[in-house]
């Protein structure tokens, strides 16, 4: 490390105008992460807004050294690069969700551990607030996780499904006409498919779930069992633990049901050990969403995907051009949506993007030229 802390100089000879140029970006950057935990902070209470304003002073105290750094050449202030300006744009158009997550992304591509004039606190304080971030993300991302999921493989479907069955009944030299009805036949089929598909799958797991729920009453028999034989340790040895240890726990709560402790007691111990199949099966089922909110997601998304690669048709293209136009629209929406789930994701947007572009490209590839190998037969 050439700096050690905000006071040390940066070299002898000054600075160059390259280490200029990044020192500025690296204030920037600083500046627009405070602000940004520093607005969400606003909208929290409790100690999830003490744990943003904590991240806010930290980027404060990294701004500090960078100011150091820079002097005078810290004026005028230097504005963010474009990438973090449109993240910002984004995150207030997706919500609290897409702030954190971009910020996470932030943190976890900080560039202090191979700069020479970031100290090595800074580069560690980096690391630590990208898992900070990821933790308060975790819950938005759980209670977004089903209908989040449906919408997301709705659009995606809808875009690639729709746009391979048009192009390969266009490519068989079909009247437009014909092809714009076979594109909204097209839509409804799949729309109505994927909502009831995820209806199905929504409504089995959760059945699933509420038959690993552990039965409210079971702790009621507890107290009438024979405590020699001691079918409770079965319980817990069912549930992973060893033989002796599974004797130990039951033997501790027999010891409070059976003791000089009140009933009530006891009842909360048995209820403590096996489970009363509140809070958690509540959680898991919340994760997943309700049946009728993923179908409703999927059907809703599905059909905007599927329209996309419609628009040419509806527009009163044909041929060659409405073909081209519908994969231009098709491969932008592709774009859009692996961008938005990389950065929900906390990953990087453009390889989910491009990979969301490739999928789609070669189903649309292969239908294509299925159509064109049908149409030089029927010809």
């Amino acid at each position: 490390m050439t700096s050690t802390g905000p006071d040390a100089a940066p070299c002898k000879a000054g600075p160059t105008s390259a280490q200029v140029r990044r020192w500025r970006r690296h204030l920037a950057e600083e500046r627009m992460e405070a602000r940004t935990y520093r607005a969400l902070a606003e909208n929290r209470t409790g100690e999830e807004r003490e744990v943003l304003l904590a991240l806010a002073e930290a980027e404060r105290r990294h701004e500090e050294h960078w100011l150091a750094l820079l002097g005078e050449r810290a004026l005028p202030a230097p504005r963010p690069s474009l990438s973090v300006l449109l993240g910002a744009t984004l995150a207030r158009l997706f919500g609290t969700i897409f702030v954190l997550a971009m910020a996470q992304r932030s943190e976890q591509r900080t560039s202090y551990d191979i700069d020479d004039d970031a100290t090595a606190q800074m580069a560690a304080d980096e690391h630590i607030h990208g898992e900070v971030v990821r933790a308060l993300t975790a819950r938005s991302r759980q209670a977004l996780a089903g209908t989040f999921r449906a919408a997301v493989f709705g659009a995606n479907d809808g875009l690639v499904s729709n746009l391979a069955l048009v192009l390969g009944v266009a490519a068989t030299g079909m009247d437009p006409h014909l092809v714009l009805a076979t594109g909204v036949a097209g839509l409804l089929a799949g729309a109505l498919s994927m909502a009831a598909g995820e209806w199905v799958s929504v409504i089995s797991q959760r059945e699933l779930l509420d038959a690993s729920i552990p039965d409210p009453e079971a702790h009621r028999s507890v107290t009438h069992l024979d405590v020699d034989a001691n079918e409770l340790a079965l319980v817990f040895r069912a549930r992973g633990e060893s033989a002796e240890e599974a004797r130990a726990h039951a033997d501790a709560v027999f010891e409070r049901v059976m003791g000089p402790a009140t009933t009530e007691s006891g009842a909360l111990a048995v209820r403590a050990a096996l489970g009363d199949g509140g809070a958690a099966g509540r959680g898991a089922a919340d994760e997943i969403g309700t049946p009728w909110r993923a179908a409703s997601s999927s059907f809703l998304f599905f059909a905007a995907g599927a329209l996309v690669p419609l628009l040419p048709w509806l527009a009163g293209l044909s041929g060659p051009v409405a073909i081209a136009v519908a994969a231009a629209l098709v491969g932008v929406a592709l774009l859009v949506t692996g961008g938005i789930v990389g950065v929900l994701s906390g990953q990087s947007p453009l390889p989910r993007a491009l990979r969301q572009l490739a999928i789609g490209y070669g189903a649309a590839l292969v239908t294509y030229l299925l159509g064109l190998a049908f149409g030089v037969s029927a010809a």
